[in-house]
């Protein structure tokens, strides 16, 4: 510390990041307003477009912030590429293609807390897969956040739960989730690089791999011409979600470990509905308060496992 120039440290960046707190906090409220963005772009700019072009641009940021890793990054991607392919298109360009999907169908108040789930499929997922031990509460807690997720997908309406009539737009977003949890918990065997270098490989792949849904988009006559509006919503995503938090949530981790930083996961869904009310003005009803609650509470009975410090293997 005492390299680093009294005025620099006092800096409003260098506070920002040596506060895994900030950092983590705004990594949510990125992703919570990714859900606001992605109702913004109906009609706007369409959901394949968006898709690749986010990519494409945050592609191109990537690449130049890792350019001085790039040949020893690619030394240690080669041997694992299928595993790069699998992880980048589940993770990016499934997820995101879904999620702008049922923005055209859903609100994104459900948007919001349905991504809540996301832990609760990790904790499945890594039982499955890994046979990662799952304590009481984190079971409890998963079960809660699914009645929650449930409560979204029925729209609060028992009728329509048992007769199985859910909105299309949850569905694509819970089975985006399913893919983000895989995702998440492919990074358990990630290759040994830079983070930095990894989410430019990531990128590589979504970009890529998204190219061919924005064909069958301009094949389908869905393709529209993005508007100002449309710009804007791509400029957001190139660079906040899918750039700025990235690097503020790999920070966060590097700061406090994964279990802790995974905690501010439940700040995704509270700031995503709350955002959704005051800029879109969508109703929040007596079901979403219902359901936000189990969310956010199943997420927090789940971490009281989580020891702080916890690093994953």
């Amino acid at each position: 510390m005492s390299d680093i120039p009294a005025k620099a440290r006092a800096s409003p960046w260098h506070a920002l990041w040596n506060s895994p707190m900030l950092l983590l906090s705004l990594t949510a409220l990125m992703f919570a307003g990714h859900s606001v963005v992605g109702r913004l772009a109906v009609g706007e700019i369409a959901p394949m477009t968006l898709t690749c072009a986010r990519w494409g641009l945050a592609l191109i940021l990537l690449g130049f912030a890792a350019r001085g890793n790039f040949r020893r990054d690619l030394a240690v991607l080669r041997p694992r590429w299928i595993f790069i392919v699998a992880m980048g298109a589940l993770g990016f360009t499934a997820f995101n293609a879904l999620f702008y999907s049922a923005a055209h169908r859903t609100s994104a108040l459900n948007l919001s807390i349905l991504q809540g789930a996301i832990p609760a499929f990790v904790l499945i997922g890594a039982r499955l897969v890994f046979g990662v031990r799952v304590t009481g509460w984190q079971a409890f807690g998963t079960f809660i956040t699914m009645v929650g997720v449930v409560a979204i997908a029925a729209q609060g309406d028992l009728a329509r739960l048992l007769a199985l009539a859910f909105n299309g737009g949850d569905l694509m977003m819970l089975l985006a989730c399913v893919f983000y949890a895989g995702y998440t918990i492919g990074l358990r065997d990630r290759p040994q690089l830079s983070g930095l270098g990894f989410l430019t490989a990531m990128a590589a792949v979504a970009f890529v791999t998204s190219i061919p849904l924005l064909a069958l988009e301009v094949f389908n006559g869905a393709f529209i011409l993005p508007t100002l509006k449309g710009l804007g919503v791509l400029l957001y995503a190139a660079l906040l979600p899918s750039l700025l938090a990235q690097i503020f949530y790999m920070r966060g981790v590097e700061l406090i470990g994964p279990g802790r930083a995974g905690v501010y996961v439940n700040l995704v869904p509270v700031f995503g509905a709350l955002l959704a009310v005051a800029l879109l003005g969508e109703a929040f009803a007596p079901f979403h308060v219902v359901a936000l609650i189990l969310v956010v509470a199943g997420i927090a009975l789940a971490q009281r496992a989580v020891r702080p410090g916890f690093t994953s293997s």
